[in-house]
């Protein structure tokens, strides 16, 4: 039978859905992960209009900490509030990935050339992370790819050493490299190209840095 959370005219949906209840400590927290992961999977869907009461009804919650979690999403952009009907999903197009690939290019090439300068090491812990890219992106799973995408680069920048930095551009990974804003470069590729970065901060490579970054972001011209 078809998804009734999908289901409505209008592409409103209804209560029914299969409940999926959420551990009561830190609830809010968890409605937030809960729908960022239907988002990237795509079972919330990109254009449709959702209300709070009943993804409060599917994750066994109120509808409160789910309208504040949506806010939140609303807030980086992945879902706009429909007055008196709930939240409507958005659609990434090319120009708002290229857009934000653009931005974050900007951000974690200059932070990354530093790092080539000065890092006198790379922390052990990069190179699992860069490999369990890979292994993600071979299985197929897509939601189990973004998180591990945004934990490399949430990692790598880390080093930089400066927490609103590294917020800003987690943010902003959240909003390009999800598969909504799809990119015809496989997952394969795009994972292979994190061990290269690593490669070309190890060895000073500023030309392959900037090559290579620009290419795995996804940056036009």
């Amino acid at each position: 039978p078809a998804d009734p959370a999908h289901g409505a005219a209008h592409g409103q949906d209804h209560p029914g859905h299969a409940r999926t209840p959420l551990r009561r400590t830190s609830v809010r927290g968890q409605v937030l992960e809960a729908l960022r992961t239907a988002l990237d999977s795509g079972e919330l869907e990109p254009g449709r209009v959702y209300s709070a009461p009943a993804l409060g009804e599917r994750y066994g919650v109120s509808a409160t900490p789910v309208r504040e979690a949506m806010q939140r999403l609303a807030a980086e952009g992945a879902v706009e509030t429909v007055p008196n009907r709930g939240f409507r999903v958005l659609a990434r197009t090319a120009d708002d990935a290229a857009a934000l690939a653009e931005v974050l290019f900007l951000i974690e090439l200059p932070v990354l050339t530093r790092l080539a300068a000065t890092l006198p090491a790379l922390p052990p812990e990069l190179r699992p992370l860069a490999s369990r890219t890979e292994e993600l992106a071979r299985t197929g799973d897509r939601t189990g790819y973004a998180e591990a995408d945004r934990a490399f680069h949430t990692a790598l920048l880390g080093l930089h050493g400066n927490p609103q930095l590294t917020r800003v551009a987690d943010a902003l990974h959240r909003r390009a490299r999800s598969p909504r804003a799809g990119t015809a470069r496989s997952w394969a590729e795009e994972a292979a190209q994190h061990a290269t970065l690593l490669d070309a901060i190890e060895r000073a490579d500023t030309a392959t840095l900037a090559t290579v970054l620009r290419g795995h972001l996804g940056v036009r011209g």
